[in-house]
């Protein structure tokens, strides 16, 4: 950690609990003081001190076409010109929902808020309000926001900090949150069988990318359309990670599976603080102000988000650019298990498309039991010495990497020549 990095966080701890953010920010898990960003261009960050990393957090996912494109860049610029905010219906509003509608298979009507939190949020209250029912199943090791219904061994920074749930969820609210093993839809069936008549909706990451990157039982996706809709409750994808990532429609289209609402976030804004949920139009026409379930924000659709988001789906909808992401994660990915394995080490990595983990078991990574078993102290010295070597991964053993287009060949060679060098060491 340079000069400049350490007199900032000295500086944010007095004025920013934990001088942070966001807890997974921290660093607290790899037993590092965070680094402070000064700008980012394609695949690279460069920090308070000057120092240069290749970047695979790429801001936890949005970041798919590298940092600074110019044709995002060029449209946010002609934006700020027009003002940044109205608090009123803008033509960005209504092109960006066209853009998801066209995209993602199950969605017929869609609305925007700020943030993946937000966005689970709604859904969540929409599924309750539409079914007139409480209870919620969530799984084990997924993370979809911090609102209180969700933070019940929530994945992700929860995981990372040790912390079980949260102070100051209720319990009475708590207990409205069934949660269970991913990927294990016995369990699933158990629940419904004994809760069936209360339970509103089953939310999930069809890909979770909270407990490191998990690939999902296709059959055990499949049982949870199933269940749900024998027995009236509805089915939640949080494709916040996911959506736009794996496909152009998410998940849901990867694997031919409809939801009856999705969550999505990140891609969508550009880079931009951005979240969206929708679903089946008989559902959504229940939000106010066409229906009687409420959900509101000031800055919900904003102009600047909008632009970049656009901009980038524009992109994404052009030529090959998820096979050229998806053989981008194929030499990464299966670069660093032969990098670990010639080292004789034992590891899993799970990779889908252009995001992925790797972990250091002998033994196969299928949901958050599993995950919690690999060896977190090894990742620590992984993480460390990769940083030492001017590569940037996300300060958790329970986070994705992320590849972007802006990763070339010799970057991607690269960094898998340091992971060499690294696991070797360790």
């Amino acid at each position: 950690m340079g000069e400049k990095s350490k007199t900032l966080f000295q500086r944010a701890v007095r004025s920013i609990p934990g001088g942070v953010n966001s807890p997974v920010r921290a660093g607290k898990a790899v037993g590092v003081d965070p680094l402070f960003i000064s700008r980012a261009e394609g695949c690279f960050l460069w920090d308070a001190d000057g120092n240069k990393y290749i970047d695979y957090v790429c801001s936890w996912g949005p970041m798919i076409l590298g940092h600074g494109h110019p044709e995002v860049v060029s449209s946010l610029k002609e934006r700020l010109s027009d003002g940044t905010s109205y608090g009123a219906p803008t033509e960005l509003e209504v092109e960006m929902a066209e853009a998801i509608i066209d995209m993602v298979p199950s969605v017929e009507m869609v609305r925007m808020v700020n943030s993946g939190t937000e966005a689970a949020m709604s859904a969540i209250r929409l599924s309750r309000g539409f079914t007139g029912r409480d209870k919620i199943i969530k799984f084990e090791g997924c993370y979809h926001g911090h609102a209180d219904s969700l933070l019940v061994s929530a994945g992700s920074g929860v995981a990372t900090l040790g912390i079980p749930g949260s102070p100051g969820v209720p319990e009475d609210l708590a207990r409205h949150t069934i949660s269970l093993p991913f990927n294990n839809l016995d369990v699933v069936i158990e629940a419904f069988e004994k809760y069936g008549h209360g339970i509103a909706s089953v939310i999930v990451e069809p890909i979770p990318g909270n407990m490191g990157v998990i690939i999902p039982n296709v059959e055990f996706l499949k049982g949870l359309r199933e269940v749900t809709r024998d027995n009236g409750s509805l089915l939640i994808f949080d494709e916040v990670i996911s959506g736009f990532r794996v496909s152009p429609g998410g998940a849901q289209e990867l694997y031919g599976i409809s939801p009856d609402l999705t969550c999505l976030g990140k891609i969508i804004g550009g880079g931009l603080p951005v979240g969206a949920y929708g679903g089946r139009r008989e559902i959504m026409e229940r939000m106010a102000p066409q229906g009687d379930i409420y959900q509101a924000g000031t800055l919900s659709g904003n102009p600047l988000a909008m632009a970049a988001g656009l901009a980038t789906l524009a992109i994404l909808k052009k030529g090959d650019v998820y096979r050229k992401l998806e053989e981008k994660g194929r030499a990464l990915f299966s670069g660093l298990g032969n990098a670990a394995r010639s080292a004789g080490l034992n590891v899993v990595v799970n990779h889908i498309g252009s995001m992925g983990s790797i972990f250091f078991t002998a033994n196969p990574v299928e949901d958050f039991a599993s995950a919690k078993e690999s060896d977190v102290e090894m990742f620590k010295r992984y993480y460390r010495t990769m940083l030492e070597k001017g590569i940037y991964l996300a300060p958790s053993p329970f986070e994705a990497s992320f590849v972007s287009i802006a990763h070339n060949e010799e970057i991607i060679q690269k960094s898998i020549y340091c992971a060499e060098e690294s696991l070797r060491s360790i």
